[in-house]
């Protein structure tokens, strides 16, 4: 399997000199890998390196492609229209300029082959649950819930080959929830989602548990990680029972052991003491 996002030997420490994780190694190939761990191990920061939102203090990060990233926390400028927050304003203004008979060379430059941009985007929207959110209004006209997938309909509409998501649901009612559900499930490149959405974890592919500034990988989706780690869990609490069991066990054949010993050491000094006893004490115990 090709790989799309390499790590290697990855440092990064905050600037109070807090370290996050040390020569981090991770690859991330085709499908979509739900990042997981636990609160403060590093999963935002990682999917900010890859995205080159932070530089690392020590290794590099490889990435074959493009990146798209939604951060945790989506701000837009609520005076932006729709169009300016999904980077199509400047094509749009072109092509409804040649559409009106502008033939200027500048016009074709800003279009390029993106003769479709504006219907891709209406359809975009649509997908996400916005086909009501028209490309003129303002940003300040739609939720912040709104505001987090015109992000992600800007990511979707640029298509890069990887793409990053920290918690997209967090701010999502459950209308909007199912509407990214749907944009992961049919997502055809690579994807690296950070969420404690158990739904969501549940549309991936596999499992990267970050711990202890260590990746370690599980087939499959985030019900099949929580089976397998019951399963080496119980493992280990069974390997756990027949330790204490042995150890009794040898606890017991010692105790045994050492009566034993004791036992033959007295039988032995008893032996010893008649042989030491004179003939006529023996005699006489005989008779």
């Amino acid at each position: 399997m090709p790989t799309s996002i390499t790590c290697t030997s990855l440092s990064f420490t905050w600037s109070d000199g807090t370290p996050v994780f040390e020569d981090l190694d991770a690859a991330f190939g085709p499908g979509r890998t739900g990042l997981v761990g636990v609160n403060g191990s590093g999963k935002s920061t990682l999917l900010k390196l890859i995205a080159g939102e932070l530089t690392p203090a020590d290794g590099g990060v490889r990435v074959a492609g493009e990146v798209g990233y939604l951060p945790q926390n989506v701000t837009l400028d609520t005076a932006l229209k729709v169009d300016e927050a999904l980077g199509i304003a400047a094509q749009r203004a072109a092509l409804h300029a040649i559409e009106a008979g502008d033939v200027a060379d500048e016009h074709f430059e800003t279009v390029g082959d993106d003769w479709d941009v504006e219907e891709r985007a209406i359809a975009t929207l649509g997908e996400l649950g916005l086909g009501h959110v028209e490309l003129d209004r303002t940003i300040g006209e739609v939720s912040g819930g709104e505001s987090v997938l015109l992000r992600l309909a800007a990511l979707l509409l640029r298509r890069p080959d990887v793409l990053l998501l920290d918690e997209p649901t967090n701010n999502l009612d459950l209308y909007a929830r199912r509407r990214l559900y749907a944009a992961v499930e049919s997502w055809p490149g690579v994807m690296v989602v950070v969420s404690h959405d158990r739904e969501l974890l549940d549309l991936v592919d596999q499992i990267a548990d970050l711990r202890s500034g260590e990746i370690t990988r599980h087939g499959g989706n985030y019900s099949a990680y929580e089976e397998a780690l019951a399963t080496e869990q119980e493992a280990a609490e069974r390997m756990v029972r027949v330790a204490e069991a042995d150890l009794k066990k040898q606890k017991r054949e010692l105790v045994d052991a050492q009566v034993k010993l004791a036992r033959r050491k007295r039988y032995g000094q008893k032996m010893w003491d008649q042989k030491r006893e004179p003939k006529i004490v023996m005699g006489a115990r005989k008779r």
